[in-house]
């Protein structure tokens, strides 16, 4: 399990970035979609997507290293944790320069 951490780190990066990507790119056709927000309910939709995407970040980000304290495994949890960051800034930096890249 110990030489695992990093690519279960990876692989919640991975899926994390897959579902960010996908909302992004709902987001960015939600007019084309959905057509155009006249009422109430488009904010309301936008707010639910906002709280249940923060739910499975959560959930991607601390999910299994919440899971390994609980059990007793401190030091894998906090591992776990700090390759999911480190994944993520590396994504994050690669993305900024894609973006960059393709200005």
């Amino acid at each position: 399990m110990k030489n695992n951490l990093w690519l279960h780190a990876l692989a919640h990066s991975a899926v994390l970035l897959a579902y960010i990507a996908g909302v992004a790119w709902i987001m960015q056709h939600a007019e084309t979609i959905f057509g155009k927000m006249q009422n109430f309910w488009g904010p309301v939709a936008f707010l639910l997507l906002f709280v249940f995407s923060a739910l499975i970040s959560g959930l991607l980000v601390l999910g299994r290293p919440a899971y390994l304290f609980l059990d007793g495994q401190k030091k894998e949890a906090l591992k776990m944790l700090f390759y999911t960051a480190s994944w993520l800034f590396a994504i994050t930096i690669l993305m900024l320069a894609l973006n960059i890249a393709f200005k």
